[in-house]
């Protein structure tokens, strides 16, 4: 009897010393994981997922923040996510809906069920439809701080910020009959390098943002913020649509990199030869999802360096 007692005790034991050992594995494993991320050169990626016919970017910043632009029209985006974020991570610090279209907001719904996310920025439009009731709803029911897009705005960290360029005015309940025309314009800047973001917006956005920089360069006026269009890599807006990406505003911006998030053979074309003629006469590189997968963008704070699948 006290044979099996004593077994019985000693199999208790080892299961004891076991789940100890790793226990205490498990939170070095952690505690190295820290040091290494700690320890690591500081720098900045951005990356433009294959999402198919939609938009999907992530932005990593030196600290350490999580900040996605846009997401998609389906669990695509979150795929890409767990790829890329650590699987301690469950915080992303921003979402940014540059506006409510299904293929950017759609993979968001999921993103935001999974991830506590800390910060939502989107400009506030109505639309009518499920899916975006389906967006409404995931917004209401997250933790989120929920942040109404307006020029001027500033997102600062220790080595970044993100200036909201437009729209110009609250939009918060506004129905647009194409809401590609709300889409927000946000220029990231860690140190010397800048990446412009443009959602979905047309020419006639680019034109309001043209002028404004215009003005504010020539008037000290007192409603002027300060603007600056000039970036080193374009997200080119509407998916390379020739409704996009006039002469006047890539002469603004002139980028280094021009990014075009389109899907592979997509039933519109996109990206338009006139776009694509734009770009090449101006020597602009030209990287494409539909054509070369994951685009990821590294900032040293001086100078980039690209990869694609």
């Amino acid at each position: 009897m006290c044979s099996a007692l004593c077994l019985i005790m000693a199999l208790q034991n080892k299961r004891f010393v076991f789940v100890v050992l790793f226990i205490l594995l498990f939170v070095n494993f952690i505690a190295w994981a820290a040091v290494y991320d700690l320890s690591r050169p500081k720098f900045l990626e951005v990356i433009f997922f294959d999402v198919g016919q939609g938009d999907g970017a992530l932005i990593k910043t030196a600290e350490g923040h999580y900040i996605l632009v846009d997401g998609g029209e389906s669990s695509k985006m979150l795929e890409k996510l767990l790829a890329e974020i650590p699987f301690w991570k469950r915080e992303i610090d921003l979402v940014i809906l540059s506006h409510p279209h299904y293929d950017h907001f759609g993979g968001l719904i999921d993103i935001i069920e999974r991830y506590q996310v800390k910060n939502i920025l989107w400009n506030g439009v109505a639309e009518d439809s499920l899916a975006f009731e389906r967006w409404q709803e995931s917004v209401s029911k997250s933790d989120a701080n929920i942040i109404i897009s307006l020029a001027g705005q500033k997102i600062k960290g220790e080595n970044f910020f993100i200036d909201i360029l437009y729209p110009f005015i609250n939009l918060e309940g506004i129905e647009f009959k194409d809401a590609n025309l709300s889409s927000i314009y946000l220029r990231l800047v860690f140190q010397k390098t800048s990446f412009l973001f443009t959602g979905d917006g047309y020419k006639s956005n680019e034109n309001e943002l043209v002028q404004k920089e215009i003005f504010c360069q020539e008037n000290n006026h007192y409603l002027c913020r300060v603007m600056f269009l000039d970036s080193d890599v374009l997200k080119v807006g509407h998916h390379g649509s020739k409704t996009s990406t006039s002469e006047e505003f890539v002469s603004a911006v002139l980028p280094e990199i021009a990014v075009i998030s389109a899907g592979k053979n997509n039933r519109y074309g996109h990206p338009h030869k006139e776009t694509l003629d734009l770009l090449e006469r101006y020597d602009i590189n030209i990287l494409r999802t539909d054509l070369n997968g994951d685009i990821k963008i590294i900032s040293d704070g001086k100078s980039l360096i690209f990869s694609t699948d």
